[in-house]
């Protein structure tokens, strides 16, 4: 388990060198940038963030840039000394403030609000993979590649817990990306995951209080783990349910109290953020130092910090933004450098891992939907979404790599594991409600098929310009065919919508997939709108004649997106390119929350 003792070591054996000091910068550069750019890869690809910034580690780690260049790699992330003590302190803090980030996603009142059935669901989502999590540890504690010396009682403990918690994050964002989140079952599969989180974190959290640190332990970087004094495990028990009870309550009833205050003497939103992370900060030592981890105390400091109605959207995005997009990349980056894909994979370990977690989640929660009242369809995607583990996965295997408790080869097996529970989830719950992923204009233009500045005047001439782009975008699409389908429409009735947007439209036979043309009109077209006012933006959609659901979808989302944010079309006036343009659309979804 990481260890912030030698954060000591540096201060009490004397500073790092200048060459050290731009070492760890030049490091941390190198791993933040590339983390960053293959999680923005990942996510154009459809895939969480995380799979992109693990990718980003194994490829700067040991598993191809240290065996191509292993000086090099020894140079940059030395395996021993002061910076590798620094790098174990810092990324105890990364992961730190990425928990305070997961606790503000945890609404318990939508637990309440869901009531008996999230708690039905919740229960066999944990009860089923806990027990047969346990039984494969306990009977199989060989095939698991459990170290010599551990306990099997804790073994099989941990084994259970990691392959019955959930990732809420990542269920989030995938209910999102499928429209679902605000639906019944949206809903449901949430109060479950919020449940599932809090009872597994509280559980691994007493699994930490029971690990033995053992002198020989080594950190992430061959920093060796000091074993210290540690309170009897009934103490450690006790102070962590006590902990946690208080958090839940009179802490979570102090900072709901606090908040408004803050607000009204002190700057704002930069005094609760400080509030936050302080809070953060004093939850973790006290964790760490009751012998379970920092990360469990900023976790429900998190969760108390989140169920406040004070506590503003905005605060609450420059958190995110700041530590997901920051700290957490680093952290999980760093996951890879500590260990070798490739030589440590083991492919009989990976698939019974893979398959008790998928069949323990889906048919826990499968069944207990169908015994809450669901139909089987729904239990089913209920199954589904809760078996998407993620990056709590993925921090509860490092946390017992570290502690000695499993081997590399079962670390490896739990983040492939975590990673293709999150990968599979939005994919499978799209084919069991047959519906498909909904159509986004911030999607569906694309950098051909934006037009900065329509030089045309006349309706039937931007028409002709848009339908020029869609053929260039399309290819084997004569610019006539789409215009003329376009006019056709057009004369039937005006598309001009008001507020200075029009999106005249046309569904032709053997399309395929929707194509969305836009331009941007500096002096405006009369498209016949209501309001009188001649419309600037302009969005030409084409779409299948039997598709009868992806033309008014992008309707909605252009009505979402525009019409309901004057700034927004102001601000698309001065798009001078596409990736401005996309830019802009990007930020007005994200501080929105679409």
């Amino acid at each position: 388990m990481p260890d912030l003792s030698p954060l000591f070591l540096i201060a009490a054996g004397g500073s790092m060198t200048t060459k050290e000091i731009a070492m760890v910068l030049l490091g941390l550069g190198v791993l933040l940038l590339v983390a960053r750019l293959f999680g923005e890869a990942a996510q154009r690809l459809g895939q969480p963030s995380v799979l992109g910034e693990l990718l980003a580690g194994v490829l700067l780690g040991p598993t191809l840039f240290g065996a191509l260049f292993p000086g090099a790699l020894e140079t940059l992330f030395p395996s021993e000394g002061t910076v590798s003590a620094f790098y174990e302190g810092f990324f105890v803090l990364c992961i730190t403030l990425f928990l305070l980030v997961a606790g503000l996603e945890v609404d318990l009142s939508m637990v309440w609000s869901q009531g008996k059935r999230a708690l039905i669901v919740g229960l066999g989502g944990m009860i089923v993979p806990f027990a047969m999590g346990f039984g494969l540890g306990w009977f199989a504690p060989v095939l698991l590649g459990m170290e010599v010396g551990s306990d099997r009682f804790t073994f099989s403990l941990f084994i259970a817990t990691a392959l019955s918690i959930s990732a809420l994050p990542v269920i989030a964002k995938t209910l999102m990306d499928l429209n679902l989140y605000r639906s019944d079952i949206g809903m449901i599969t949430v109060a479950a995951a919020i449940f599932n989180d809090l009872v597994g974190w509280i559980i691994f959290a007493l699994i930490l209080g029971m690990m033995a640190k053992q002198p020989e332990a080594m950190g992430n970087y061959g920093t060796e783990v000091v074993a210290d004094e540690k309170l009897p495990i009934g103490w450690v028990i006790v102070l962590t349910l006590g902990f946690a009870g208080f958090m839940l309550t009179i802490g979570r009833m102090a900072i709901h109290r606090t908040l408004p205050f803050l607000q009204a003497h002190f700057t704002w939103p930069g005094s609760a953020i400080g509030l936050a992370m302080a809070l953060a900060l004093f939850g973790a030592a006290f964790t760490e130092y009751i012998g379970i981890h920092a990360i469990f105390g900023s976790f429900l400091v998190g969760v108390a910090l989140g169920d406040s109605s004070h506590l503003k959207q905005k605060t609450r995005s420059i958190l995110h933004e700041f530590i997901s997009f920051i700290f957490a990349p680093l952290f999980f980056a760093s996951v890879g450098l500590t260990v070798n894909f490739i030589t440590n994979f083991d492919l009989l370990l990976t698939l019974v891992v893979l398959f008790i977690a998928c069949v323990g989640k889906v048919l826990g929660c499968g069944i207990s939907g169908r015994i809450s009242g669901l139909g089987w369809r729904e239990s089913w995607v209920l199954g589904f979404g809760l078996n998407a583990r993620g990056t709590m996965e993925i921090i509860l295997g490092l946390l017992a790599l570290e502690a000695g408790l499993i081997g590399e080869e079962l670390f490896v097996a739990l983040v492939i594991m975590a990673l293709v529970t999150s990968m599979m989830s939005g994919p499978v719950i799209q084919r069991l409600l047959k519906a498909p992923k909904p159509h986004r204009i911030v999607d569906l233009v694309t950098e051909k098929t934006f037009v900065a500045d329509l030089y045309n005047r006349t309706r039937e001439g931007v028409i002709q310009e848009l339908s020029e782009a869609v053929a260039k975008a399309t290819k084997n699409v004569e610019v006539e065919v789409v215009a003329r389908a376009v006019c056709e429409r057009e004369s039937q009735m005006s598309t001009g919508v008001g507020q200075g947007i029009a999106v005249p439209h046309a569904r032709i036979p053997n399309w395929g997939t929707p194509v969305v043309a836009m331009g941007v009109s500096r002096d405006g077209v009369d498209f016949d709108a209501r309001d009188g006012k001649p419309a600037h933006l302009i969005f030409m959609i084409i779409t299948d004649s039997e598709d009868n659901g992806a033309q008014l979808e992008v309707l909605a989302d252009i009505g979402k997106s525009f019409g309901e944010n004057s700034a927004l079309r102001s601000e698309m006036f001065g798009a001078k390119n596409y990736v401005q343009m996309l830019a802009l659309m990007k930020t007005a979804n994200q501080e929105a929350g679409h």
